[in-house]
């Protein structure tokens, strides 16, 4: 099932170049009480409520999926997690650039068995989610603003120390994640949390769609010109590991979202330019840069 969030606040079932409109659904959510729960209530009970959504897809009208605008599919994570230098071929690249690690940021990750042994995950605010259609606002203007296309995984209920043979069951679906970032010497969590540095998108794809999240091809142009293309083989703490290592810090909400690490490639983006992310299985799509 690939679920989108469109236009005002819509929610629609995908079906290749077609969205179902089955908003109706919102109606079955529990009303909420103060102090209101962390996380994504739609996410929450998403699993419970897949039959009904079916069912008003099968009275729905078709929309062009090329016709609306698509939102961020998780409407309200309590947190966006993170993790640094996850690709070996970044890490190099990020040590050979000056530009990346500004001094400051250095990538050597010696006696430790992964960047992420050694730095942790990192957090982005929730305020800094888009989608697709809303695209990416310069928020650093004569600065180098780059990309970092990246697996991107959802989680789907609370939960907390999840061991890496449980964490799949945590999962409710996984989408594409453009990591925008400022370089410069502040800490990641700022340089990456500016409003719109956070794409989420195209759509949530649910976790039965995909057989196996670490062995996904996936890519990014910038106006038709490849930048990065790699596979989530080639992750080097896998996306199980990752749900156990942020699972030890923090209770996991419902529509949490983890962005897994992006490979070699990064690069800068200007206003005018239009990114084109895929990822195998999770579909496509087109983000516009602004100034």
């Amino acid at each position: 099932m690939k679920i989108c969030r469109f236009n005002d606040n819509r929610v629609g079932l995908v079906e290749g170049d077609r969205v179902y409109d089955v908003t109706a659904i919102t109606a079955e959510l529990p009303g909420l009480t103060w102090p209101v729960a962390p996380g994504d209530v739609l996410i929450a009970h998403l699993d419970g409520l897949k039959d009904k959504m079916l069912a008003l897809r099968e009275r729905a009208t078709p929309l062009a999926l090329a016709d609306v605008k698509l939102l961020s599919p998780v409407a309200n994570p309590s947190k966006i997690i993170a993790a640094p230098l996850n690709y070996q071929l970044h890490v190099a690249e990020s040590a050979a650039d000056s530009g990346i690690h500004n001094g400051v940021h250095l990538p050597s990750y010696e006696g430790f068995a992964s960047p992420v042994a050694k730095f942790g995950v990192f957090l982005k605010s929730p305020s800094s989610i888009v989608g697709a259609g809303e695209g990416v606002k310069i928020a650093y203007p004569g600065r180098r603003n780059d990309h970092e296309v990246e697996l991107a995984v959802v989680i789907g209920k609370q939960c907390k120390d999840v061991s890496r043979e449980d964490a799949f069951g945590v999962i409710a679906g996984y989408a594409i994640g453009l990591d925008m970032t400022v370089r410069g010497p502040e800490d990641r969590s700022y340089r990456k949390s500016a409003d719109t540095y956070s794409v989420l998108g195209p759509y949530l794809t649910t976790r039965d769609e995909i057989a196996d999240p670490d062995n996904l091809d996936f890519s990014i142009t910038v106006n038709g010109e490849p930048r990065q293309k790699a596979n989530t083989r080639d992750l080097i703490t896998k996306t199980a590991e990752l749900i156990e290592v942020a699972s030890r810090a923090y209770t996991l909400y419902p529509g949490d979202i983890i962005y897994t690490g992006t490979p070699e490639g990064v690069n800068s983006i200007v206003g005018g330019d239009v990114m084109h992310a895929e990822i195998e299985g999770l579909g496509h799509m087109d983000v516009a840069v602004r100034d």
